[in-house]
């Protein structure tokens, strides 16, 4: 999580934020000491005994994978572990998804039969797997009938516009309105956002307090409280308290309906 400590980084940042999407000058910079390392490399492999013919039409630099640490996305990589390990351990014969990581949704269906929602289907060849065409905002699902519910690092980006959607600066909290709906009488949800100082990062996402949530949700009863703090650290059980001193952090919630 990069931070910066005087407004002119900040602004530094948001420049360099709207320059990503047509150049990345930083990655330009960082790359070039890599391209020479790739034509040296290349050079001293096409002059070893043995080494097959390169044709240049065929070369393909991949420039960023020579380091020593193994990269990847805490927020993703801890949430789909903690909802795996969670609908594993509840036995469920059929979990429903709205709109989380395809990679979760293929491992899923290795335990039990999964319902894949979105408005942009995944048209995967598996068993155990359904993938219906619909909006996280209009469930294509009965009130009270799902037994087992996910939705990942999802409702934040409602109403943005950055998948296509509609603009609502309503999403988020209409988007929990409809997991509640479709939610049964002793069903648990399994649901994923950032959360910290609440404010909008246009387009990308919403960052909510957990406070908020927990009100987005208050007709659920809140099982169990995981998250992700600011250093990327994976806490299985965490309080709200220390969820709202984060600044990126992810909250992982666990709700039932009871009544």
């Amino acid at each position: 999580m990069i931070r910066f400590s005087n407004p002119f980084k900040n602004i530094a940042y948001t420049i360099y934020r709207w320059l990503i999407p047509i150049i990345d000058p930083i990655k330009i910079i960082k790359n070039v000491p890599a391209y020479i390392r790739y034509l040296s490399q290349m050079l001293q492999y096409a002059s070893m005994n043995g080494s097959e013919k390169i044709s240049l039409i065929h070369t393909a630099p991949y420039l960023e994978d020579s380091i020593s640490i193994t990269p990847f996305i805490r927020h993703y990589f801890y949430q789909d572990i903690w909802a795996f390990k969670n609908i594993y351990r509840s036995k469920v014969t059929h979990h429903i998804d709205i709109a989380s990581r395809i990679d979760l949704i293929g491992f899923l269906t290795a335990i039990t039969h999964v319902t894949f929602i979105d408005i942009r289907p995944l048209l995967a060849d598996l068993d155990n797997y359904t993938s219906i065409s619909g909006s996280i905002l209009q469930i294509p699902l009965e009130t009270n009938s799902v037994q087992s519910l996910s939705c990942l690092h999802v409702a934040e980006h409602i109403g943005l516009g950055r998948y296509g959607d509609e603009l609502d600066p309503y999403g988020t909290l209409k988007s929990c309105a409809e997991l509640s709906r479709v939610l049964a009488l002793g069903g648990f949800l399994y649901f994923s956002l950032p959360v910290g100082k609440p404010r909008i990062c246009f387009n990308a996402h919403r960052i909510h307090s957990p406070e908020q949530i927990l009100n987005y949700f208050r007709n659920l009863q809140l099982v169990s409280l995981s998250g992700i703090d600011d250093d990327n650290t994976y806490h299985e059980h965490i309080s709200i308290e220390q969820l709202s001193s984060m600044n990126y952090g992810c909250g992982l919630f666990v709700f039932t309906k009871v009544k």
